[in-house]
């Protein structure tokens, strides 16, 4: 496909667009870190984490990445969407 950029552009742009991709992952990341450490850890007695921390946590990750993975399921399903209709006009 011809984007109408010359290589260096385009070599440029997919540096920019994966640079921004670790940005938007590191964000989403440290925001999953500090809300389920927030939400479930609370007992600084010790180094470790309790087994009630530990699970806490696990669930909160997984309920995280689930949610996360389904909002992007949803996405695409209404850019196609978006995508069929723009084409049928």
């Amino acid at each position: 496909m011809d984007t109408g950029l010359t290589a260096a552009e385009s070599r440029e742009l997919d540096a920019r667009l994966q640079k921004r991709q670790v940005k938007e992952f590191m964000t989403v990341f440290g925001n999953l870190v500090d809300n389920c450490f927030n939400a479930c850890v609370d007992d600084f007695t010790s180094k470790a984490l309790s087994g009630r921390e530990s699970g806490c946590i696990s669930r909160c990750v997984t309920k995280s990445m689930t949610t996360q993975t389904r909002l992007g399921e949803r996405f695409a399903e209404l850019n196609a969407a978006m995508t069929a209709e723009m084409q049928k006009r």
